[in-house]
């Protein structure tokens, strides 16, 4: 590990958790949603919008702070990346609560509450790893642990289209497709966080 000269300020690796914590909040918003019926997904999804609306802030608070910030606990590249990459998932679980509402989608998979699941761990893990950017000695099982949820999403997503070109017709394929599709790529983000952190890893070993 590389000796750090100076003082860290947490500030900015406390944001970070903060835009982690919205995403197992927005989950559990997302899960809520899959499980009422169409009448009810307009007043939800506004939630979701708020869980949006709040990681952007959050985002551009780090910005802000990172800026003014003679010492920052990692380079400002990489925060820049984590931050990213954290919002993109934000904006991916809004999108797929928006489009439930638009379908009127009111029955699921099981697949959709298993996607959830592993967004929900995988979101849970990177809120304490955020907060542990400044210690690094320990943060290699998250790493490897994200990956290996992120491969289980791949497969469930795999499982889970296989069902519905067995089970539906086009349209219902079609708009059922588009929401899968927002949910794995939710996945994919959270994986972009843990290889960014490996890189972050290897960069200070």
């Amino acid at each position: 590990m590389k000796l750090r000269l100076f003082p860290q300020e947490p500030a900015g690796l406390h944001l970070l958790s903060q835009m982690a914590r919205q995403i197992v909040v927005a989950t559990g918003t997302l899960a809520e949603i899959l499980g009422v019926p169409a009448t009810e997904h307009n007043r939800l999804v506004e939630d979701m919008h708020d869980h949006e609306a709040k990681s952007a802030e959050l985002q551009f608070a780090l910005l802000t702070h990172m800026r003014t910030s003679f010492v920052n606990p990692l380079p400002r590249e990489d925060m820049y990346a984590l931050s990213r990459y954290l919002n993109d998932a934000m904006e991916k679980l809004d999108a797929a609560a928006e489009l439930v509402a638009l379908y009127k989608i009111e029955r699921f998979s099981k697949r959709a509450a298993d996607q959830l699941e592993i967004i929900a761990r995988q979101a849970e893990l990177t809120v304490d790893a955020m907060r542990r950017l400044n210690n690094l000695d320990d943060l290699e099982d998250y790493w490897i642990e994200i990956l290996r949820l992120a491969k289980r999403a791949e497969r469930t997503h795999r499982v889970w289209v296989a069902d519905m070109l067995k089970d539906m017709k086009g349209a219902q394929y079609a708009r059922n497709r588009d929401i899968a599709n927002q949910l794995v790529d939710v996945t994919k983000d959270m994986r972009r966080i843990a290889t960014q952190v490996g890189s972050i890893i290897v960069k200070e070993s």
